[in-house]
């Protein structure tokens, strides 16, 4: 009898209680609702300060939030902003997704092979000292002023922030982990899956934050371009007609469409990335 009390009593002592469990999982809750509340401080007061400054320090021409989005509310009842946002989005999704793959097969080629660093590195820092802007009248003249030419100018931009986090990522992978792998008898193939790929990861994902980020910015350099539908074309049609209300919502538009996928690139790194341990802040 008195072993089955004393079995009964460590029982009840080993099982969580419900109200322990409860407040833990409040004690979450809460501590990322102060979190999400701290990433969007910011924000809240560039808007606060876009708004007391509106039609004052800013400039009288300057338009406040509230009229930007009105304009976009009566842009979305047209259908006209869906029309314009798809015609950019697929642009930057042809060329985000062309120009990354060839970042990171160049990056990945130099990185593991030096053959391939001296064949390919001159070439791409040639290019990447270029401006967009001077490339813009070359690629008119090779792809015309229609989809081509835009979509080619954003393949571009990401090239070489790709190129270079991969090489760099590649390149600082701890040799004593290289040469412990070798030792225990793991292959090429097998050593760049299992060692050199995970260790380059963080270095990788920063030149995809970079990449998407001056995709963005070759997609507004491009739709300043002689285009008839895209948000650039919105941007331009507005300025003919001195619609500052406009101009800013495609401003906002963009910085909304950056912000969208710099947060997917972190998505992904808390997936891919979560054996990492390095320090995070206090």
């Amino acid at each position: 009898m008195t072993l089955q009390l004393d079995r009964t009593e460590k029982d009840s002592s080993t099982t969580p209680r419900p109200d322990a469990a409860s407040r833990s999982t409040g004690g979450a809750v809460s501590s990322r609702l102060i979190r999400l509340a701290r990433q969007s401080s910011g924000l809240v007061v560039i808007l606060v300060l876009w708004q007391l400054g509106a039609r004052g320090w800013l400039g009288t021409t300057t338009p406040a939030p509230s009229e930007v989005l009105d304009a976009g509310w009566d842009l979305i009842e047209t259908g006209e902003l869906w029309r314009h946002l798809l015609a950019s989005t697929r642009r930057v999704a042809i060329g985000l997704t062309i120009g990354i793959a060839i970042g990171l097969v160049l990056g990945a080629a130099a990185g593991l092979l030096r053959v391939a660093e001296d064949i390919v590195n001159a070439p791409i820092q040639v290019l990447r000292m270029m401006p967009a802007l001077a490339l813009v009248p070359v690629f008119i003249i090779w792809f015309g002023i229609g989809d081509s030419f835009k979509i080619a100018l954003i393949i571009v931009a990401p090239i070489f922030p790709i190129y270079l986090n991969v090489l760099a990522g590649i390149r600082g992978v701890d040799r004593r982990l290289v040469e412990a792998a070798q030792s225990l008898g793991l292959g090429r193939i097998e050593l760049v899956r299992r060692i050199i790929l995970p260790a380059a990861l963080p270095q990788i994902f920063v030149g995809l934050r970079q990449a998407l980020g001056i995709g963005w910015l070759a997609l507004v350099v491009a739709e300043m371009q002689t285009t008839p539908v895209g948000l650039g074309f919105l941007m331009n049609d507005a300025k003919e007609f001195l619609r500052t209300d406009q101009i800013f919502l495609v401003l906002v538009i963009y910085a909304i469409l950056g912000l969208l996928t710099d947060v997917f690139v972190r998505l992904l790194e808390h997936r891919f990335l979560a054996w990492r341990t390095g320090f995070e802040g206090q």
